[in-house]
């Protein structure tokens, strides 16, 4: 009974693919897993993972719980828990991610920033509840 369940999710979630040769702009939000192996402009968020693949072009800010690029990414990327850089991989932005992994060959042209998966979440509502300080003119 528990691997019909487990076999039930898995079927229900579907993969996100787009291909070689195809060009997209827009934002694109999703739950499953994308892979783009063409060219996407605009914002990329997903609850699973995100891979930008050999042949692919993405100029975009990606979000995801996991990111693979193996292609060429123009942005921002937040990862969730891993972001990794293929040895085909260039990335010209800057990361937020738990873990970085850049292969032999991969390259990384902007600035990192490590940030441990259980206390992101607090630190990024302490970073919220911080309200400015208004000053009066006193004269």
């Amino acid at each position: 009974m528990r691997r019909n369940r487990k076999a039930r999710r898995q079927a229900l979630r579907m993969d996100t693919l787009v291909g070689p040769g195809t060009e997209m702009e827009g934002s694109l939000q999703s739950n499953a897993d994308l892979r783009i192996d063409g060219s996407f402009k605009g914002t990329i968020e997903s609850q699973g993972s995100v891979t930008i693949g050999e042949s692919a072009v993405a100029r975009s800010n990606i979000t995801a719980n996991e990111v693979i690029v193996a292609g060429m990414v123009y942005g921002d990327v937040a990862a969730e828990t891993k972001l990794t850089i293929t040895p085909t991989g260039k990335m010209f932005g800057n990361v937020v991610a738990s873990s970085l992994i850049v292969m032999e060959g991969g390259q990384l042209n902007g600035v990192s920033r490590m940030e441990d998966q259980t206390n992101s979440a607090a630190q990024e509502s302490s970073e919220l509840s911080v309200l400015p300080v208004k000053h009066s003119d006193v004269g």
